[in-house]
C-alpha cells in the first residue's frame, strides 16, 4: 500500500485496523531535499494482535509490554509467546527488592497476555521477571512498572498570572492550589522570581523526591552455557559505570536497513544498552546521514511495536508551531515630562520562603516587577502537612514600546578612550522616531560630569520600525581622580520612553604606593619624625592620595581600627571567611562589654550623614570592587567619617547578622573529616586547620567567646582536632614504617604547630593511638626546641607550660630574651625575624605569638610592652599587610586591653607647621584619635612630624609615665602603563594572543601594534610563571581591560599539569591561588572576549605570597586598541 503525505497541510496518517494483519513489516518514506534530489528513508516495525493465539512472527522468544504504566486498581499489561512447545515460564513480581509472587505459565507454539493488577502498595513502581530455558540457552526478560505516587501530587491553577509585565509595575498573582481531585488543601508555598539568563552559567532547578521510583534490583545474566559462537548480552549497572564525553560516529547502516545508531560514549550504559560483539547498540534508531537534511524528518521509535488498533506516523515540522505574542503597553509619555528611567536591575525579582494559603486555597503573591528588560524564570514549591507537594516553573518577560539596554563595561579605568553603546528597540506596532541621550554623574554628588568625560553631543537621534532594533553610542575619554560614576541612558519617541540609571566604578591606572612612618614616644620627651621620601619628593608624574596620621595611648584602639578590614576582605578562603568570623567576634564583645563603649560607637554611628558610604551601600556590587580594587577610595576623608564608618560596622544587630553568616560559610567550607582546605575543591590543609582552631583558642582565652557552650563552633573543633589528631598518628607511623631514628627526628613546623593548637582545647580527648603520638612530638620538642626559629620556639613554649611544664617554658623565653635585641625606638623585636616564603618565617605572627608566650608564662609588663612597639611599627594604614597577620597581631594586642576608656594623657602634634588639633573625645574617651589630608593639601614639610605629650597641670616638666604609639601614612600613585617588570624569586611574563580561523583550524596570533583587534574577538592570556624556589600560599592576580569580558565566570578549583590552584574570576580581574608553588615554570591560559570599542589599560599581572606580601612580581603594563565590527 502506497499514500501521500503533505507536510505542510498534515503530519499524521493513521492506517485501518483491517488494513495491516499481525506480522512484520517496512516503511518506506521518500521525499526531495533542497537540492532537488530524492532522499529515502527505510523503517521496520512490527504490528502484534494481542488477541491472537500465536506470535506474530516465529520466533523461539518473543516478549513486549503492552501497558507498563497504571494507578492502583488498574492492570498492566505484558505478552510473551514462544513458536516452540514445551516451553515453561517462570514469572516472577519483585517489590522493594523482594520476590513476592512466582508462577509458572505453560507456552506451546503460543503466546499469553498476563494482566497484572495494580496495589495500592505497588506505588513506587515494581518489576516483573520472565525466565525460561530452551535449546541449551536461557532466556530473561524483566520490565519496570511504572505506578506514580500521583496521591501525593498536588494542581497548581493561576487565577491571576501575568506572562508579560512592564518594569515597576506592581503585579499580584493569585494561584489556587489544589489536591489531584481538586480539593482545596492547606499548604505552604516557596516562591522565587530571577533572572533566566543566569541559567547559562549554572542552570537551576528544584527537586523534591523522597517519595523514590524504583527498578530492577535483581540482577540477572544470560548466557550461552559454553555453546561456541553465541553471542552474549550482559546489562550493565548504570551505577557502578564512571559517566564520559560523548562521541558521536558515523551512522551503522546493516545491510541497507538502518537497525541502529552506534555511538561511542565512553563505558557509560543505558539501562537499554547492550553490547554486541563487543560493540555497543543503542535503543534509539537514527536516520541516515542523508535523510538528515530533509526539512521534514520522518521519526519513528525504536524497537517500534504497533498494535492492531492503530498505526500512526508523526511528521515533526520545525516550521509548524507558533508563537502567540501578546501586546504589552509601554510607558506613555508627555514631551514635556521627564522620561522614566530604570534604576533597580536586580538580578532575583523576589524569594519568598514561607506562603501560606489562605482560607479559599490561594497563595497570594504581591510585587514590584524588576526594572530589568529581560526574561524572568518564576519556580514554585508547595507542599502539605502529609507532604503533598507540587513543583512549576514558568517564563515572565518584562519590556516596553520602547527600550534602551546600554551594555556597560563591568568598571572603567582612567585614562580609558572607550565607546560607549547602547540598543534602542521598538516593540510598539507602529514605526517611532525618537532621540536618545547619556548623562553622566558623579556617584557621590549626582552633579553633572558630562564635560569632564568629553561627552558633548549627549543627545542622538533614532528612527525604527515595528520589531526592529539599532545600535547607538557616545564616546568617552575616562579622567582622573573620579572615583565612581553614575550613568544614566534614556530614550524618548513621542509618548513612550524609557532608560535605565547605574553605578560605574572608575578604577586607577596607577598602583597605589603606602609609605609608613612609626610615631613613638616614652615620657613626655618631645620626639621628632622625618618621612625622608616625602620631604624630598621631586616627582613630577607622582600623585599624591592620601596622608593619614593616626595616634594612641592604648594600644587596643591601634587593633580595634583594624577589624574593618578583616570584616571587608573581598576573597573566600577559609582562613579569610574565619577572619571575618574573628573580626565580628572582637566587635561584638567590645560593643557589649560596656554601655560607655557602646555609647561612644552609637555617637560615632549618628554623627552627620556619609552619603558616599550611604550610596555604596545600596550598591553592594559597587562597594564591593572599589574595596578590591581601589582600598583607598573606602578610606575616610575626615575624622567624624571615620567614626561614623567604624560606628556603622560596631552596629549589633549587622554584627549578629555578619557573625552569623561568617560562621555558617565556615562550617560549609569544612570537609566531611574535619579539615578545611584554602580554598574550595582544594585539599584539606593542616596548617589552615591549624591556624582556625588555635584563632578559636584565642577568642576563647580572651573570654571573647565561650567556645564550649555552642554548640556548632563546639561541633567543628571536635570535628578538626580530630582530624589533626589522625593525621599526627599517620605522621608517627610512618615513621617507624620507615624506621627513622626516632631518638634523632626532629619535628616539623607543622608538626609542632599541631601541638600548640591542641594546647588550646586538651579536655578533647586523644584517642590511644593519637596520645601515644602526641607523647612521642612532645618528648621530641623539648630536646630539640634550640635549633627552632623563634616563632616555633614560642609555640613550644606556650605548649609545655599548658602541659605544666613551667620550667622549660621559662627556660625557653630566657633564652629568647637573651637573643633579642631592644631599643627605644623600635622597641624588643629578633633580628632574625624578618620574613620568609614560609609560614613558620612570618614576622608579624612571630612577634604577636611571643608577645602572648611572654604575657602568659613570665607576665614580663616591660617585655610585652616593647615588643608592642615593635609590633605597632609594622603597622601600613589600617592592617598588618595580610588578614592572617592582622588577626595575630590583634590577639596579641587586646591580651591586655580590656581598659577600653582609660584616661589617656593630653598630647601636642605637629605635622609640618600645622598643629594637629585633637579630638576631646579622644582624650576622655578612647586615647586614639586619626585624621588625613587629600590630594592638594599635601605638602613636602608635612613629612616632618614633632610629638610630646603634656602633664594634666599643663606643666612640661613634670614627668608623664607610659608609652603612646602612632604613624604617619603617605599614599601615592604610580602609572601603572609606565610600570616595568619587577622581578624576585618570582618572575612574571603575560602575553595576549588573538584567535583567528584560517583554512588549517583555529590558529593564534601575538597581539602586538600591528594586531588589530575588533569587538568579538577572542583572547588568549597567556601567563609564563617561573619560580627559583618552593612557596607556599600564592596569590597571582591578572589585571583585565575594561573592554574585555571572561568567558570562565564560574569560579572553581582546577588541576593541571600536576598543580592544583584555584582560579576566581572577579569583575576587573582573574586571580589564581596556589597553596603550595614547586621551584619551575608553569603557563597558564583563559580566554576573553572583546566586547567593547575603545582603548584600554589592560594593567599588569602581580604575584605575592600571600601571608609573606614582601615576596611579590609584576609584569609589565600594556595598551590595547579594540575597533568596531
Amino acid at each position: 500500500m502506497s499514500a501521500d503525505l503533505n507536510t505542510a497541510k498534515d503530519s499524521i496518517f493513521t492506517l485501518k485496523k483491517s488494513d495491516l494483519p499481525a506480522g512484520k513489516y517496512m516503511l518506506e518514506g521518500t521525499a526531495k531535499d533542497q537540492y532537488g534530489q530524492k532522499v529515502r528513508l527505510e523503517q521496520s516495525f512490527t504490528v502484534i494482535d494481542p488477541e491472537a493465539s500465536t506470535p506474530p512472527l516465529k520466533m523461539l522468544d518473543w516478549f513486549t509490554v503492552l501497558k507498563d504504566n497504571a494507578m492502583p486498581g488498574g492492570v498492566d499489561q505484558i505478552l510473551i509467546g514462544s513458536s516452540d512447545k514445551d516451553v515453561r515460564v517462570l514469572y516472577e513480581i519483585e517489590l522493594k527488592g523482594k520476590i513476592i509472587s512466582k508462577q509458572w505459565i505453560e507456552l506451546n507454539r503460543s503466546q499469553q497476555l498476563i494482566s497484572i493488577p495494580v496495589k495500592e502498595e505497588y506505588r513506587g513502581n515494581f518489576s516483573v521477571y520472565f525466565t525460561f530455558i530452551k535449546r541449551g540457552r536461557s532466556f530473561t526478560h524483566s520490565a519496570v512498572l511504572n505506578v506514580p505516587w500521583d496521591n501525593k501530587e498536588l494542581s497548581f491553577k493561576y487565577e491571576t498570572f501575568r506572562s508579560k509585565l512592564t518594569p515597576g509595575q506592581k503585579e499580584e498573582w493569585r494561584i489556587r492550589i489544589t489536591g489531584k481531585q481538586g480539593d482545596k488543601v492547606s499548604a505552604e508555598m516557596l516562591a522565587s522570581m530571577y533572572d533566566a539568563s543566569l541559567d547559562a552559567f549554572a542552570p537551576h532547578n528544584w527537586n523534591f523526591s523522597i517519595y523514590n521510583l524504583r527498578g530492577n534490583s535483581i540482577p540477572f545474566r544470560s548466557g550461552s552455557f559454553g555453546t561456541i559462537g553465541s553471542n552474549w548480552y550482559s546489562a550493565l549497572d548504570i551505577e557502578e559505570v564512571q559517566p564520559f564525553e560523548f562521541r558521536n560516529y558515523d551512522y551503522l547502516n546493516w545491510f541497507g536497513f538502518p537497525m541502529a545508531n552506534f555511538n561511542l560514549r565512553g563505558s557509560r550504559a543505558d539501562a537499554t544498552s547492550y553490547y554486541v560483539d563487543g560493540i555497543k547498540a543503542r535503543g534509539n534508531i537514527g536516520l541516515p546521514a542523508a535523510a538528515s537534511e530533509v526539512n521534514e524528518q520522518l521519526s519513528l521509535s525504536s524497537g517500534a511495536v504497533m498494535t492492531k488498533e492503530t498505526v500512526a506516523l508523526q511528521v515533526n515540522d520545525s516550521n509548524a508551531s507558533t508563537q502567540n505574542q501578546e501586546q504589552q503597553q509601554g510607558s506613555k509619555t508627555n514631551a514635556s515630562v521627564p522620561p522614566s528611567v530604570r534604576r533597580n536591575l536586580s538580578e532575583t525579582a523576589f524569594f519568598y520562603p514561607q506562603l501560606l494559603t489562605n482560607d479559599s486555597g490561594e497563595v497570594v503573591i504581591s510585587f514590584s516587577s524588576p526594572e530589568a528588560l529581560t526574561k524572568w524564570k518564576f519556580m514554585s514549591f508547595a507542599h502539605t502537612k502529609d507532604l503533598r507537594f507540587a513543583l512549576d516553573e514558568k517564563e515572565i518577560v518584562t519590556q516596553k514600546q520602547v527600550m534602551v539596554i546600554p551594555n556597560a563595561p563591568r568598571f572603567l579605568r582612567e585614562g580609558d578612550k572607550i565607546v560607549f553603546p547602547a540598543k534602542i528597540s521598538c516593540m510598539s506596532d507602529t514605526p517611532l522616531t525618537g532621540s536618545a541621550k547619556l548623562q553622566l554623574f558623579d556617584a557621590i554628588t549626582m552633579q553633572p560630569i558630562d564635560a569632564d568625560f568629553g561627552n558633548n553631543l549627549q543627545e542622538k537621534k533614532f528612527s525604527l520600525r515595528k520589531g526592529e532594533s539599532a545600535p547607538i553610542s557616545w564616546s568617552l575619554i575616562v579622567p582622573e581622580g573620579q572615583s565612581a560614576i553614575v550613568y544614566r541612558v534614556t530614550a524618548i519617541a513621542g509618548e513612550y520612553s524609557d532608560g535605565e540609571e547605574q553605578a560605574l566604578p572608575v578604577l586607577s591606572n596607577k598602583q597605589l604606593v603606602t609609605e609608613a612612618l612609626p610615631l613613638w614616644q616614652r615620657g613626655n620627651d618631645s620626639k621628632t619624625f622625618e618621612l625622608s621620601k616625602l620631604v624630598n619628593n621631586t616627582s613630577p608624574s607622582l600623585r599624591n592620595v592620601k596622608l593619614t596620621l593616626e595616634y594612641t595611648s592604648n594600644p587596643a584602639w591601634s587593633a580595634i581600627q583594624a577589624l574593618p578590614y578583616l570584616m571587608e576582605y573581598p576573597y573566600q578562603c577559609s582562613e579569610q571567611i574565619f577572619s571575618r568570623y574573628y573580626a565580628n567576634s572582637i566587635a561584638s564583645h567590645i560593643a557589649n562589654s560596656s554601655p560607655r563603649i557602646k555609647a561612644v560607637f552609637d555617637s560615632w554611628k549618628s554623627s552627620s550623614p556619609d552619603a558616599f558610604l550611604s550610596n555604596l551601600e545600596k550598591n553592594q556590587e559597587l562597594k564591593s570592587l572599589l574595596l578590591e580594587e581601589t582600598p583607598w577610595v573606602m578610606q575616610a576623608k575626615d575624622e567624624s567619617e571615620r567614626k561614623k564608618r567604624v560606628g556603622l560596622l560596631f552596629d549589633l544587630n549587622k554584627m549578629s547578622q555578619e557573625l552569623n553568616t561568617a560562621l555558617n560559610q565556615l562550617q560549609k567550607a569544612q570537609s566531611s573529616n574535619g579539615g578545611w582546605p584554602w580554598f574550595e575543591g582544594m585539599p584539606e590543609s593542616r596548617y589552615i586547620t591549624q591556624h582556625i582552631v588555635t584563632g578559636m583558642g584565642h577568642l576563647d582565652h580572651l573570654g571573647i567567646k565561650t567556645i564550649r557552650d555552642d554548640a556548632k563552633s563546639f561541633g567543628m573543633i571536635n570535628k578538626a582536632i580530630q582530624y589533626l589528631d589522625i593525621r599526627i598518628t599517620e605522621d608517627y607511623n610512618n615513621l617507624k614504617k620507615s624506621k627513622t631514628d626516632l631518638d634523632k627526628y626532629h619535628p616539623s613546623g607543622e608538626q609542632i604547630q599541631y601541638l600548640y593548637a591542641r594546647s588550646y582545647f586538651p579536655d578533647i580527648q586523644l584517642s590511644k593511638n593519637a596520645a601515644e603520638a602526641h607523647a612521642y612530638y612532645m618528648k621530641r620538642v623539648k630536646e630539640f626546641w634550640l635549633n627552632a626559629g623563634e616563632y616555633l620556639q614560642g609555640m613550644i613554649a606556650l605548649t609545655c607550660y599548658r602541659s605544666k611544664d613551667p620550667e622549660l617554658a621559662l627556660g625557653i623565653l630566657k633564652s629568647l630574651k637573651e637573643n633579642s635585641q631592644n631599643k627605644e625606638e623600635t622597641g624588643m623585636y629578633w633580628a632574625n625575624n624578618t620574613g620568609g616564603y614560609f609560614w613558620s618565617r612570618a614576622s608579624i605572627e612571630t612577634q604577636a605569638l611571643l608577645i602572648e608566650a611572654f604575657d602568659e608564662i613570665t607576665d614580663d609588663k616591660k617585655a610585652v610592652e616593647d615588643m608592642r612597639v615593635w609590633l605597632l611599627r609594622q603597622k601600613q594604614t589600617q592592617d598588618w599587610k595580610t588578614t592572617k597577620a592582622t588577626t595575630e597581631a590583634c590577639y596579641a594586642l587586646l591580651l591586655r586591653g580590656s581598659d577600653w576608656l582609660s584616661q589617656a594623657p593630653q598630647m601636642d602634634i605637629r605635622v609640618g607647621k600645622e598643629k594637629v588639633e585633637i579630638p576631646t573625645d579622644a582624650q576622655a574617651g578612647t586615647g586614639y584619635f586619626k585624621t588625613s589630608w587629600s590630594g592638594k593639601e599635601i605638602t613636602r614639610d608635612m613629612g616632618k612630624v614633632s610629638v610630646q605629650k603634656i602633664s594634666s597641670s599643663g606643666n612640661n616638666n613634670e614627668t608623664v609615665s607610659g608609652i603612646s604609639w602612632g604613624g604617619l601614612y603617605w599614599q601615592y600613585f604610580e602609572s601603572l602603563d609606565k610600570i616595568t617588570p619587577h622581578v624576585t624569586p618570582l618572575n612574571l611574563k603575560k602575553e595576549l594572543f588573538v584567535e583567528r580561523t584560517s583554512a588549517r583550524g583555529p590558529v593564534i596570533e601575538p597581539l602586538n601594534s600591528s594586531t588589530t583587534l575588533k569587538v568579538g574577538d577572542r583572547i588568549k592570556v597567556r601567563i609564563e610563571l617561573r619560580v627559583d624556589r618552593d612557596m607556599e600560599y600564592v596569590h597571582m592576580k591578572d589585571m583585565r581591560a575594561s573592554g574585555l569580558e571572561p568567558e570562565n565566570v564560574l569560579s572553581q578549583y582546577k588541576w593541571q599539569d600536576g598543580l592544583g590552584y584555584y582560579e576566581s574570576t572577579r569583575d576587573a580581574s582573574t586571580n589564581f591561588f596556589f597553596s603550595y608553588l614547586r621551584k619551575g615554570v608553569y603557563v597558564f591560559e583563559y580566554p576573553l572576549r572583546a566586547f567593547q570599542e575603545g582603548e584600554f589599560s589592560n594593567g599588569i599581572t602581580s604575584i605575592e605570597c600571600m601571608y609573606a606580601p614582601e615576596f611579590s612580581a609584576h609584569s609589565l603594563g600594556e595598551r590595547i586598541v579594540i575597533l568596531g565590527k
